[in-house]
């Protein structure tokens, strides 16, 4: 396949996530096992001989989802709840809910879709050791609930073989990300965004098998020099995709990015730590640089400064997902540190329920038209 044949693709996956998902079932005879944002142990879903989809919300009209959750919750909690009313996760077997912020800790009590949920908790003070115990319990009973619920057998062999596949996917994801950033024009900020969505409703064996072929051929491109600015994106998600269409539109690519529902998902291997739960359990201990994984020390900060510089960016965009307290309590330190590094910031506030985009448009107008001064 050609370059546009393989970005087309993948496009189109993650448009069509229902298609796309049912058909994955049925090539690879497959159930699906849904886990809710912003991250689940994917390797135990695929141990059981199942496709892990990933539930990120979209953009959804909210309708009942207000009866079951307040008004201040997430975007992406609300659309997630509104799909659950009008069935449109009946095709899942399951779905695993972590605990990682105030709305989800209560979120699996409020679970209205057709299939199981799993709720289970991500341990935040990682540094003492009982963090990790408690964590490889948690997926313990992850694995007995999929087990009694799917009726399978998870192994150790088969844990073991998901982690090489998704150690294997990470790699290639991090590898996608540096050469995107060298061919801005073939990879604009809604293709990059668009190929890695893609990954939530496909068979990860396949999804590596076009990213790895899509890597191997923009390799053999020259590198596009775009005049564009070059901007680092930080946050929990960049949608709804009307965003990006304004970034296009003003001449702005993304050359790196921390978002959770992009690289956050893929920056941390799992290490090879004895066993496959421990395994497991020690990539979260190792998960840093995240808003939602609690770091007293802040290294996210430092992080983004880093990768800013490494992506020779221009500036920073962080899109501030509406009434999440976790990247709210990181704004007013970004503010701080990305003055004192002289690197131009602009925040704006994201929601998936957004139809017009005409105030961000003129931020990021303006934003562009300050780095010229």
């Amino acid at each position: 396949m050609e370059i546009n044949q393989i970005i087309n693709y993948l496009i189109e996956i993650a448009d069509s996530p229902d298609k796309a998902v049912k058909l994955s079932c049925e090539k690879n005879h497959k159930n699906a096992v849904g886990w809710v944002a912003p991250y689940a142990p994917e390797e135990i879903i695929y141990a059981a001989n199942c496709i892990p989809v990933g539930l990120w919300g979209g953009e959804v009209e909210l309708r009942k989802a207000r009866t079951y959750l307040p008004a201040f919750a997430c975007s992406i909690m609300q659309s997630i709840m509104e799909y659950e009313t009008r069935g449109t996760y009946d095709i899942l077997k399951a779905v695993l809910i972590p605990a990682v912020c105030d709305t989800l800790k209560c979120f699996g009590q409020k679970w209205k879709g057709a299939c199981p949920a799993i709720p289970f908790v991500y341990p935040q003070n990682r540094r003492v050791q009982s963090a990790e115990l408690f964590l490889e319990n948690e997926y313990r009973l992850i694995i007995k609930k999929l087990e009694d619920i799917l009726n399978v057998d998870i192994t150790e062999e088969a844990l073991r073989e998901s982690i090489i596949l998704y150690n294997d996917y990470r790699a290639a994801m991090r590898e996608f990300t540096e050469i995107a950033a060298m061919h801005t024009t073939t990879i604009s900020p809604t293709v990059r965004h668009q190929i890695i969505k893609a990954s939530y409703f496909m068979d990860k064996k396949e999804y590596l098998c076009y990213i790895k072929k899509l890597n191997e051929k923009l390799r053999l491109q020259p590198a596009e020099h775009s005049k564009n600015k070059r901007v680092v994106v930080s946050g929990i998600m960049l949608e709804p995709k009307g965003i990006l269409s304004h970034f296009e539109a003003l001449g702005i690519d993304v050359v790196g990015d921390d978002l959770a529902q992009e690289s956050r998902q893929f920056r941390t291997d799992v290490p090879f730590a004895g066993d496959a739960l421990k395994s497991l359990a020690r990539q979260w201990i190792n998960h840093n640089a995240c808003s939602l994984a609690f770091d007293p020390y802040k290294q996210r900060i430092q992080h983004l400064v880093d990768l800013a510089h490494h992506s020779k960016a221009d500036g920073v965009v962080l899109a501030l997902m509406k009434f999440c307290d976790p990247e709210e309590y990181d704004v007013p330190i970004i503010m701080s540190r990305m003055k004192e590094e002289n690197i131009p910031l602009l925040v704006i506030e994201v929601g998936q329920q957004a139809t017009a985009f005409e105030q961000i448009n003129t931020r990021l107008q303006g934003f562009i038209e300050s780095m010229d001064y």
